[in-house]
Parts: structure tokens; C-alpha cells; sequence
């Protein structure tokens, strides 16, 4: 018997939304997309499903309902405990309308009709990026999880099409729901980047990365790039700096600036607050992010909202969150080529307007508030409902 009546009760995998937590990536997405569907839907009864003590910033509204179980989901045995026992007995228990799972991942144990947002299949291309437990999980789950959803949503056209290639799903499962920038990323005033400049980089003019330190965002080659770019004539003044915590597998990123000729124009800040974030990206003379593989890649629409000409990888989501004309493209596996798309933009200051005017339009592509709607209208198909 369904304990949860009319009106409509929705569960949501919440345990992204981190207590005290800098919101990165999918924390972001949940936060923002959530947030919106709570105030959109006022008639709808949310049901937040936390593995842990959770925040109260995160209970948006009054009708969100706040649910903490057991264990914490951070390994993969706990995501089997958790996803297939803790919030599989819950469904069956209170028998919601639909579950919603905005970070990839959902049960297989249950009959509740289920929305999974997939932002990247990046294991399935290079597995070895990721542990050997977590690899065998993802191996073996997420396919599952794709077929057994009755709605997905994609964070961008690259990774439905990924998802229609790799997994065999249907397009017209798949519904895209675009990342975008925070209101707090804008153009900052003259003085304002002098000091951001005087704090991180010496007062030099320097080229901006954004990201965490793993194999993916391929900063071994960034750096090469960039010893490169510092060996040629008029770029002594040149500073990187490279924003973002240490994550898995960093040791050959730090081996490749071991190696480097001019580590003392190369500073490391570790993970800043947002507001500090968004001064760097405003002072910054571009933001190069050159990952091998994304699933959308946040950090080009949050430099091209600060104002901020983009440098970025010519493959997977890259282009297309870019926007055409909107950054200066370049083959990530080739140091050479990032290190000749820096020189081309470091004394080339018409083209880093262009960049930068053209990155503006392109970000009418990308708004919270849509994406909320994409995601409300996969749950009602999901549930045979119509908007």
C-alpha cells in the first residue's frame, strides 16, 4: 500500500548536497537544479534521502522532507550497501511517485520509476583513471543503471550521444540538461584585477586553470605546454596558476612539474572560495582547461561569464559547451598544440576580445532554471504525466 497520498511525493538521492562543503561539479548541479524545483513546485512533497547529518541550507523549502540513511555512500561496498539496501528498503517502503538521482547513480531493487542524471562516461574510456573497486562498480552497475531508468538526462548533447553509443539507449530517453555558470562569476573592475594579481601572481599577467588535480583534466600536458609557450621570446612576464584540490592519482602532475624548466612562474592555490574564484577568473589574461574528456567542463562557462577569453580542448563536450567561435580550440594530447594556442593568445589582445565577446553570447545557451524544468519534465514522463 502506498503510505505517501496525494499530492505527488518525489524521492531524491541528495547525498552530493555536503554539509560546510565547497560545492564542486555534481554538488553544484544538484544544488542548483534542486533548489529551483522546490520553489517551482510548491504542490510537491520532495524527499531529500542524505547519507549522512545533512545541512539545513539544503531543505529549500517547506515542502522538502528530510530523510538521513545509513551508511554514508562513499566506497564502492557502502554504494551497494546504501543504493541497493538502504534506499531500496525506503522506496519500497514509502512508495514515491518517482526517484530522482541528479549524481549518475540509483537501485536496481526497486519498482519506483527512476530519473538518473548521467554528466560523464568517462570510465568507459579510460578506466584506468579511477581505482580497481571503483572500476569494477561502475563496470558493472552503471550500464544497469542506464537501462533500468525510465528517464536520463545528460548533461550535454556529447554525453547523450555517448550514452546512445556506448550503452545502446534509445535518444529519445535522454533529455539534456545543461550546467551553468553562478550569478556571482561576472566581469570585475580594472583595480579589482590588479589586486587579484598582486595576491596570486606576483602582479603579473598569467593564464588560468580551474580544476582538480587527477588524470582527467590532463595538467601533465598542460604544464609541458606551458614550458614550451615560457621558452619562446616575449612571455617572461607569463604566470599559470592552477586552482583546485588534490584529488586521485595526482603524483604524475606533480612529477611533470618536477621536471619543468620555469616552476617558478607556475603557482599552485589549492581550492579557493567562489568569491575569490570569481576574481581569478575576471583578472585572469585566459583560462586554458585542456581535459582529455568531459562531460560538460563548468569552468568554460564560468570564465566566459567572468568576461574571460577560453582556451579548451578540441574533443568530447568541449566544442559544444564552448559555443562556436567561443574559445581558441587546441589537441589535447599535443603539448605542442596547447603551447602554440598560448602564444597565439598572449599578445593577441583583439583575439582575446573576440574570445571573450563571443564566450557572452553563447552563455544565453545555459540557464539553472531550464535545466530545472528539463529535470521536472523527465520525472512526469517517467510517472506517465503530462506538464
Amino acid at each position: 500500500m502506498n503510505t505517501l497520498a496525494q499530492p505527488l511525493h518525489v524521492a531524491v538521492n541528495t547525498r552530493f548536497l555536503l554539509p560546510g562543503a565547497h560545492l564542486e561539479g555534481i554538488g553544484r548541479f544538484s544544488y542548483e537544479t534542486l533548489s529551483r524545483l522546490v520553489a517551482r513546485h510548491p504542490e510537491v512533497t520532495f524527499h531529500f534521502l542524505f547519507d549522512r547529518a545533512f545541512d539545513a541550507r539544503y531543505l529549500f523549502g517547506p515542502n522538502v522532507v528530510p530523510h538521513v540513511l545509513r551508511p554514508p555512500a562513499r566506497h564502492p561496498f557502502l554504494f551497494v550497501a546504501w543504493f541497493e539496501g538502504a534506499v531500496a528498503l525506503w522506496l519500497a517502503r514509502h512508495r514515491p511517485a518517482a526517484f530522482l538521482s541528479p549524481d549518475g547513480f540509483t537501485t536496481l531493487a526497486t519498482a519506483v520509476p527512476r530519473v538518473t542524471v548521467m554528466h560523464d562516461l568517462a570510465f568507459e574510456h579510460f578506466p584506468l583513471d579511477v581505482g580497481l573497486l571503483q572500476r569494477k562498480y561502475y563496470h558493472f552497475f552503471m550500464p544497469r543503471f542506464a537501462r533500468a531508468s525510465q528517464q536520463l538526462v545528460a548533461v550535454s548533447e556529447a554525453t547523450k550521444a555517448d550514452l546512445v553509443q556506448t550503452y545502446g539507449i534509445r535518444p529519445e530517453k535522454i533529455s539534456v540538461a545543461y550546467n551553468a555558470p553562478a550569478e556571482l562569476f561576472r566581469p570585475q573592475p580594472e583595480e579589482a584585477q590588479r589586486e587579484v594579481r598582486r595576491r596570486f601572481s606576483h602582479g603579473q599577467p598569467y593564464f588560468l586553470f580551474v580544476g582538480a588535480l587527477q588524470p582527467r583534466k590532463n595538467l601533465g600536458n598542460l604544464l609541458r605546454a606551458f614550458d614550451l609557450f615560457k621558452d619562446q621570446p616575449g612571455t617572461a612576464e607569463a604566470q599559470l596558476l592552477i586552482v583546485g584540490r588534490k584529488a586521485w592519482k595526482a603524483g604524475p602532475i606533480l612529477e611533470a612539474y618536477q621536471q619543468m624548466r620555469h616552476q617558478s612562474a607556475v603557482h599552485f592555490t589549492g581550492r579557493v572560495a567562489d568569491a575569490e574564484l570569481a576574481g581569478l577568473y575576471a583578472a585572469a589574461r585566459a583560462t586554458v582547461y585542456v581535459p582529455y574528456f568531459e562531460g560538460f567542463g563548468i569552468p568554460i562557462v564560468e570564465a566566459q561569464a567572468s568576461g574571460c577569453p577560453v582556451l579548451t580542448s578540441n574533443l568530447s563536450s568541449m566544442p559544444e559547451v564552448a559555443g562556436p567561435g567561443g574559445a581558441e580550440l587546441v589537441d589535447p594530447h599535443s603539448p605542442a598544440s596547447i603551447a602554440a594556442g598560448l602564444a597565439r593568445l598572449w599578445p593577441d589582445a583583439g583575439l582575446r576580445h573576440q574570445l571573450a565577446a563571443q564566450g557572452r553570447q553563447n552563455l544565453r545557451r545555459f540557464s539553472w532554471s531550464r535545466s530545472a524544468d528539463v529535470l521536472w519534465e523527465a520525472v512526469l514522463q517517467a510517472i506517465g504525466r503530462k506538464q
